[in-house]
Formats: C-alpha cells, structure tokens, sequence
C-alpha cells in the first residue's frame, strides 16, 4: 500500500506543480536549487540537527506508529569492519522520472547505491571496477569513505529548515510567477551551494540556450577504492566527466566532504604508504593540497575555517589551501569530531577529551577556550548541538554509558557549560541526530549483539520509543544515522539498509 500511496502522492504533485507553473527545460535532471540536502550529510558544521519536521515531534512520537516503513538488502561485499557507510539524503528532487527522494550509501566492495526513499527501491546502482588490496584490520580496502554532496559552510538562515539549509518536506509551501523561461520565482530565488569546475560547466544536459543562466545539475561524489574522484549526476549515476585523481590507490579515506566546491578527504592507517592527514582537491586548477597528522573523526566548517581534533589540538586551518593557523591545546587527548555553532554573532568550535571535559573555542580565534565544562564521562566519541524553543544551545554528548546534554549559556558574554541531564545505561556511539525535538540515539551492536535505535525527548531525555528487537544485525564504525522527510536511515553490517518513520496513512 506504500507503493501505491507514493505513486499517487507524485502523480498528485506532478499534476499541481504542472498547472501553477511552467518548468523550464534547463530543470532537467536537476534538485530545487540543491537547498534541501538534509541531515547528516548536508551538514558541514556537523551539529546534527534537523530543526523542523512535519511528523516526527516529542508528541508523536509519545504515541504508537513509529515503525520500520521497510528494509532492503543491497548487494555489497563487505570489508573487514566496513559495510555500509551512512546515508547521505536528498528529500525533494525533480528530474526527467519526476519528483523523487533519495537516500544515497556507498558500498565497501567499491559500489554506490542510490534508493528512492519513498517506495524502498533501488533507483541506480554503479560499481566502479577498481582491484582493492587485500585488506587488513588496520588497511580494510575497498572504498572506504562514504558518498558526498555539495554543502555550504554558510550558517543557515533563521527560518531555514534544518541545519543542511533547507527546509525539507516540513517547509510551507510557496509560488510565484516569475520571467518568461525562468520558472517560479520561488525557483529563481534559490542559492545553491557553489558547484567545482569538475566536470567542466559546459557539461549541461537539458539546458535551453538563449533561456536564462543555465542551472547546473546536481552532482555525487564518490572517492573509489583506486584513489580516483567520481562525479555522477544524480538522476542516473552517470559520470559527465572522466573521474580526478585525488589519492594513491588503496588509501584508507575515513571521511569524504565537498563543502563550497572543495573536496576534502581524511586518511588514517598509513595504508598503501599514505600517510594519516587532509587532502583537499582544488576544482580549478585539480591541485592537490595536504595537512599531515591523525585526525580523530571528521572535519567540521565554519564560514572561515576548517577544524580538526588531533591529539590533544584542536586546529583550524585555511580553507582549501590546508594551511594550520595558530592551535588550541587542550592538555588532554580529544575523542571527538569538532562541530561549529553560532551563539550570535561568534563562531564557536566545540569538542571532548577522553577525560569526558567539553571545550569550547572561539572559531575566530581558536588559541584559548571560551568555556570548559566538569569532566563528565570518560571517553565520549560523538557530540551534537541543538536549540531548544526557549533560545538555549545544549550540546549532547554520547559515551559508552551515557547519553548527556549540556546547556552553553552566556551570561553577560562569558560562556558556561551547565549540565541539563543524563541517560545512563545506554551504549551509544554514533552521532546522536536531533529531529524537530527528537533525539535519535543509535547503539551500534556488535558480532554478538544487534543493532538498537532510541528516540528521546531532546528537551529533557526521556525516552519516548525503542526499536527493541525489531533490529537484526550490527551497524560497523564506518555506518551512522541520517535523517530527512520523516524518516530515520542507516545500514547494517549484512549489507541490509534500514528506514523508521510514521506509515503513509491511508
């Protein structure tokens, strides 16, 4: 019945959009001006944080209906601890099929998955023919980093949807009409995360000439297992342009981002004799720029840097170039990725240290903290940020025993951390994901034990709805959650991808 509801759902759609406006034939196989990139993978400051949601509220999900909508298992070839990476979403996209939403995975056995996220089907699929090394514990093999999409380090607005820049299914609904050829001015008014030179501008299918400024279609990108960059268009998985290369092959890349047009990649392990580090790949002129040192997790943007946690350092460095400014030493190891957050008109960086203390710095001057919080847990390994209805930025920490949020005030311009509350008892490791009010924990599992996902009143940490058993399998360290259009994702371990929202109601 899903299938039927999403069918007539589009058809209905299709028919609106069709008579309020005219489509120009430069939309072809191209999103809404790329603005409704949803969490986690359109979020370059790495704060989780979907902040509106037309079905998924501390309210609903108080009540019965929260539930697996479907599963399907992908054909990949899994690599020592890799499977499955997480999800990167696109909620709302109108090509030459019609209106989609999709949910993109990539594959440890070098694949590329693209699922339309209404119906639980595979829309494309491609593997990319590289011979990966062996692999070992430490040197898995095999495509290592998660797909990407053009994001932008940009803050979003006050009214945007979610942290990604958009407002997603959840957003009102608008029109306009606008010049000859030029579509809605809803339409024309869209901005559009800057698109690299690769593949070259002219590459344009569908463009009318003599119509307007041609808008560029929206790309994916992939770093396969033999160093090489690949952008496909979304619509089919067709690559415009031969890929770039980027790396050496067999290079373990933890972590893939193109954020205002530059790719930025993370190695670690010394795999293949490349050393642990940040490369970026200039989208002019295709140089290759590197920072080298251990990372621990992922990069987080601002609009004026990049941040990396790396041994007892948090680091900001050049945009592109890679070039480190001056370092903030915590006096202890950080376990944690940096994420970036505005508290008015100041960027703040924010990250934990092994002995569970949470740092805050200024972005724009990152040599000292603005605040630190009491040691909290030990070994906490992943933070996220939100803001509640009262105007309050609380940071939730996860650990291997606890779930904490922590209250960042100013008062009279000095910061503090204030403890709000703890869960204990929960065994969380992934980044929490905070929808509309919701705080969606995942517990990875093990071998032995499976997977658990949580929902919890973000406001205060009461647990509104548990998956129980409902999950089979284990989610590795390379999987994670992802959220958008009322639905929760991630991938198991079996090569199996899951999706928890509210049934479509009939």
């Amino acid at each position: 019945m899903r299938y039927v509801d999403g069918a007539l759902t589009r058809r209905f759609f299709l028919s609106v959009f069709v008579t309020t406006c005219s489509l120009s034939p430069s939309l072809y196989a191209q999103g809404r001006g790329g603005s409704d990139w949803t969490t986690r993978g359109g979020d370059a400051h790495r704060s989780s944080w979907v902040r509106t949601d037309p079905k998924i509220s501390p309210q609903s999900m108080a009540k019965p209906g929260f539930q697996i909508l479907w599963k399907i298992k992908l054909k990949n070839e899994p690599r020592q601890s890799n499977s499955l990476s997480a999800p990167v979403l696109m909620d709302r996209y109108i090509g030459y099929r019609g209106f989609r939403s999709y949910a993109f995975i990539g594959g440890s056995g070098d694949n590329v998955f693209t699922i339309d996220s209404d119906l639980g089907r595979i829309e494309w699929q491609k593997h990319f023919s590289a011979t990966p090394a062996q692999g070992s514990s430490t040197c898995p093999g095999g495509m290592t980093a998660a797909v990407a999409r053009p994001a932008t380090s940009a803050f979003p607005t006050a009214n945007a949807g979610g942290r990604g820049g958009g407002g997603g299914r959840g957003g009102p609904a608008k029109s306009g009409v606008g010049q000859p050829f030029d579509g809605a001015v809803t339409l024309s008014a869209v901005t559009t995360p800057p698109q690299p030179a690769f593949p070259p501008a002219a590459v344009q299918p569908g463009a009318a000439p003599g119509r307007g400024p041609a808008r560029m279609p929206e790309l994916l990108r992939a770093l396969s297992s033999d160093g090489l960059l690949h952008a496909m268009y979304i619509s089919n998985g067709d690559e415009p342009a031969p890929p770039v290369r980027l790396l050496p092959p067999n290079a373990n890349v933890t972590a893939l981002s193109v954020v205002d047009g530059v790719t930025y990649a993370i190695t670690s392990g010394n795999c293949a004799g490349v050393p642990d580090g940040i490369w970026s790949l200039d989208p002019q002129t295709k140089a290759v720029a590197s920072w080298k040192g251990p990372v621990t997790g992922d990069l987080a943007f601002g609009p004026s840097a990049l941040y990396v946690t790396s041994k007892n350092q948090l680091i900001a460095l050049e945009p592109k170039t890679l070039t480190a400014k001056a370092p903030y030493d915590a006096g202890a190891e950080f376990s944690t990725t940096p994420l970036v957050t505005q508290l008015g008109t100041r960027t703040l960086v924010v990250a934990a240290t092994k002995n569970g203390v949470i740092h805050v710095i200024d972005g724009d001057s990152p040599g000292t903290a603005l605040a630190k919080s009491i040691p909290g847990d030990p070994n906490p390994d992943a933070l996220s940020s939100w803001r509640d209805s009262a105007g309050t930025d609380q940071i939730i920490v996860t650990g291997p025993q606890s779930i904490t949020a922590w209250k960042l005030a100013d008062r009279n311009g000095a910061l503090s951390l204030e403890k709000s509350w703890t869960t204990n008892d929960v065994r969380t490791s992934a980044a929490p994901l905070i929808v509309n009010g919701v705080l969606f924990a995942l517990a990875r599992g093990d071998r032995n034990a499976h997977a658990t996902l949580y929902a919890f009143e973000a406001a205060t940490g009461k647990q509104l709805w548990t998956s129980g058993n409902a999950i089979s399998g284990f989610v590795p360290e390379t999987g994670g959650l992802a959220a958008g259009g009322s639905t929760v994702y991630f991938g198991s371990y079996d090569g199996t991808l899951w999706a928890f929202g509210f049934p479509i109601p009939h």
